[in-house]
């Protein structure tokens, strides 16, 4: 089950590590700065990102060189992403109703100095261009840029991206408050410290990626048409806890989707090491009212054992 946790998630789990602290609300702002056709949204408390050993080591481990190549523009930036960022979202999003085609776009929230940020993109004679009356700046040369919406709200990534936010946010399109499915997924988890919510094309994807030969059963095949929506809320305080639901509708296609699940986590036992055996014994599976609900809590040192098996490593290359 760390599968989906892992592969589909990775823009944004790279920066998890949660603790008791606050949880990684967006608000109105950040919200309606996220385009509405969004098929994956993450969000996350970063401020507690250097109190989980696991956490950070799953960092490491995963981030992407796009993620990466943020990081080092932010550090150049001016901005202190350990100190002013307190919450991130990645929505990853299509910037046409019809079509594959997906933008992924950033929003961060906290308190940022914008003058002192804006004058060290001037030393760097960074110039912003302008996009309405949004001032959009180039992040150093990596080709990302950033726009702050407001002082306590920056949007973030590759220009195009950034500029479908900006759409979404001045209401020439349609933004994520107008997604009823979506903003009532995140109603069960936006209280958690780190959350994401799927659409059902999102949902069909993630599942196809944990069931692998299983997804190619006719019974998926009938059940993935009745998906709706998924969330999850992963926490790395006193060990790795992590809860999936799937939204399915239907009592009848959230038993047989229990069924497939169950028939996977079995297959993985029977090829896995001893780590991801052990993972996987630690992983529950249950339904009830149209809504299969998945379990995995693990201590931190069996989570670093799993991140070096071949499992693991197979998910994230």
């Amino acid at each position: 089950m760390l599968k989906a946790i892992v592969k589909f998630s990775i823009p944004a789990i790279l920066f998890a590590a949660v603790t008791s602290m606050p949880a990684a609300q967006l608000s109105t702002d950040a919200r309606t700065a996220i385009p509405h056709d969004v098929q994956q949204l993450v969000a996350i408390d970063y401020h507690a990102m250097q109190n989980s050993n696991a956490a950070m080591d799953l960092r490491e481990r995963v981030m992407p060189p796009g993620l990466k190549r943020f990081e080092d523009a932010l550090l150049k930036s001016g901005l202190n992403e350990n100190h002013d960022v307190e919450q991130l979202a990645f929505a990853l999003f299509r910037p046409k109703r019809t079509g594959d085609e997906l933008l992924t776009v950033g929003v961060a929230q906290g308190q940022f100095s914008v003058q002192d940020i804006v004058t060290n993109f001037r030393k760097q004679k960074l110039s912003a261009t302008l996009v309405r009356t949004n001032k959009v700046y180039p992040l150093s040369k990596s080709g990302m840029v950033v726009c702050f919406v407001d002082p306590s709200t920056m949007v973030f990534g590759d220009k195009e991206a950034v500029t479908k936010a900006l759409d979404a946010r001045d209401g020439i399109t349609p933004n994520l408050l107008t997604n009823g499915p979506m903003m009532d997924a995140m109603k069960s988890v936006d209280f958690d410290p780190l959350w994401s919510i799927l659409d059902q094309k999102g949902t069909q994807t993630m599942l196809k990626q944990v069931l692998g030969e299983a997804g190619s059963l006719t019974d998926f095949e009938t059940v993935q048409k009745r998906l709706q929506a998924s969330w999850y809320s992963m926490d790395f305080q006193h060990g790795v806890k992590f809860d999936l639901t799937i939204s399915t509708g239907d009592t009848f296609a959230a038993a047989t989707l229990s069924s497939l699940m169950t028939a996977a986590l079995t297959l993985r036992k029977m090829s896995g090491s001893d780590a991801e055996k052990q993972a996987l014994s630690a992983t529950s599976i249950a339904s009830d009212s149209g809504r299969l609900s998945i379990h995995f809590a693990t201590t931190d040192a069996q989570f670093s054992s799993l991140l070096q098996s071949p499992l693991f490593q197979g998910m994230v290359h």
